[in-house]
């Protein structure tokens, strides 16, 4: 059995740096199709929007509603925007006092 290994911090610098320096939505558009299966730019962009409703103060039940996602994943969603690295928070200018539940 073939062990899957984790990416090195110099091929993840590399995949940062190259989604910072590409500005253009139709490069970032390719760059994604290439590197991403399509089910997983479906999941990071429904995730993304269900952390736009938390930030916009969306019930679950509306949320699970309009996005299809379950409970579980708003909840996944909304622990990373109380308790992540802080992604979410910038993307969405969101303070550090403000909590989701």
């Amino acid at each position: 059995m073939v062990r899957e290994r984790s990416a090195t911090s110099e091929q993840l610098t590399f995949l940062f740096e190259t989604f910072a320096k590409t500005t253009d939505p139709d490069e970032i558009e390719a760059l994604m199709i290439d590197l991403c299966t399509i089910r997983e730019i479906n999941e990071m962009a429904t995730r993304l929007d269900v952390a736009k409703m938390l930030a916009r103060g969306e019930s679950y039940l509306k949320i699970q509603e309009t996005t299809g996602s379950s409970a579980t994943t708003i909840a996944r969603v909304s622990k990373c925007i109380n308790h992540g690295a802080g992604g979410y928070r910038r993307v969405f200018g969101l303070d550090k006092k403000t909590v989701f539940s």
